[in-house]
Order: C-alpha cells, then sequence, then structure tokens
C-alpha cells in the first residue's frame, strides 16, 4: 500500500469556498510538529527517506489533547506525485522515542510546524496546510495499491477544488524549510 499524495501552493479562503459549494466534511484541525532525524548508518537526503516523529494537538478534542507518532518514508516511487511506502506507529510519548532515537546517533535535523485543516471530499482526504516559514498548501491524498489510479483521482480533486495539478510541489515541507 502507498500513500499518494499531491501538494499545491493555494490560498485558504479561496479553497475553503470551494469546498463550501461540494458535499466535502471537514474533520478536524490539528496542529503537528515534526522532527525529523537523520540515520548515523546512512545519507536520509541521499537515499530521498525520512524518520520523524509527529506530534500532534487536537484543536477540538480535550479527551485526546496530544498524540506522538513514528513515521519512516521510503523514497519516491513516482515522479509525478509524492508517492511513497509510509510505515507509521503510534508512541506514548514522543520526547522519549527522541531520546531513543537520540542514544541510538539519530541526531534530530529540523522541526517542521504546521496547522492543518482535514475534509473527506470523493474518498480523498483534502488537508489545507499552513506551514511555519513556508506558506500556505492544499494536500490531496489517499492510500492505494493502485498508484496511477489515485494519482489520477486526486488531479481531479484539484481541479474540483479550481487548482491546478501543473502546479504541483514535490518537494517536502522539510525541504522547503529548509531550501
Amino acid at each position: 500500500m502507498y500513500e499518494v499524495e499531491v501538494k499545491v501552493p493555494a490560498d485558504h479562503d479561496e479553497v475553503r469556498a470551494a469546498l463550501a459549494d461540494t458535499d466535502a466534511t471537514e474533520s478536524d484541525t490539528v496542529h503537528q510538529s515534526d522532527t525529523y532525524y537523520n540515520a548515523p548508518h546512512r545519507d536520509f537526503e541521499a537515499t530521498d527517506e525520512a524518520l520523524r516523529i509527529r506530534r500532534v494537538r487536537f484543536e477540538d478534542d480535550t479527551e485526546r489533547t496530544e498524540a506522538a507518532r513514528v513515521t519512516y518514508k521510503g523514497p519516491k516511487v513516482d515522479t509525478k506525485s509524492k508517492t511513497r511506502r509510509e510505515i507509521e506507529v503510534g508512541v506514548g510519548d514522543g520526547d522519549d522515542m527522541g531520546a531513543i532515537l537520540e542514544a541510538l546517533d539519530f541526531d534530530p535535523a529540523a522541526t517542521v510546524n504546521k496547522t492543518r485543516t482535514h475534509f473527506d471530499f470523493k474518498g480523498y482526504t483534502v488537508t489545507l496546510d499552513t506551514v511555519e516559514g513556508v506558506g500556505e498548501f492544499v494536500e490531496v491524498e489517499r492510500e492505494s495499491g493502485d498508484v496511477e489510479s489515485a494519482r489520477e483521482g486526486a488531479f481531479d480533486v484539484l481541479r474540483d477544488l479550481g487548482l491546478d495539478p501543473e502546479s504541483q510541489v514535490t518537494t517536502s515541507y522539510l525541504g522547503l524549510l529548509l531550501e
């Protein structure tokens, strides 16, 4: 299974207006802090891989105000989108997980902070991202074993929202922040 994702820079007010004219449903707004790590045994930048700890604060849910997940992202498998293998697991404490990685000589490389509002639309997750130091983006994604079909469907969703798939950015937020 792959995470098939397309991302474009976009004005959120215009996209919210377009979403309001559809049957999209808003699911939640979260604040995420993603700390990326370098491995001691290989260069993730050179291999196009990533390892991160994501800390999440839910804006509207006092019962589960924070969560943490560790994610490995493999190299992109598709030059037309940000499709890659992704393995993710929840952890009880992001700080303790970071301490474990650092004890194993993984070095924190950078932290990306963002606010994300998620919508469900046509079987895809549409996310309005505001990334500190980078800007506003819209991501359209879903998990699929059929990369080409899912990618083309994501392009259709972008078009439905008045966005141009040709303006897609395949650089990660980490890469954009470090530019």
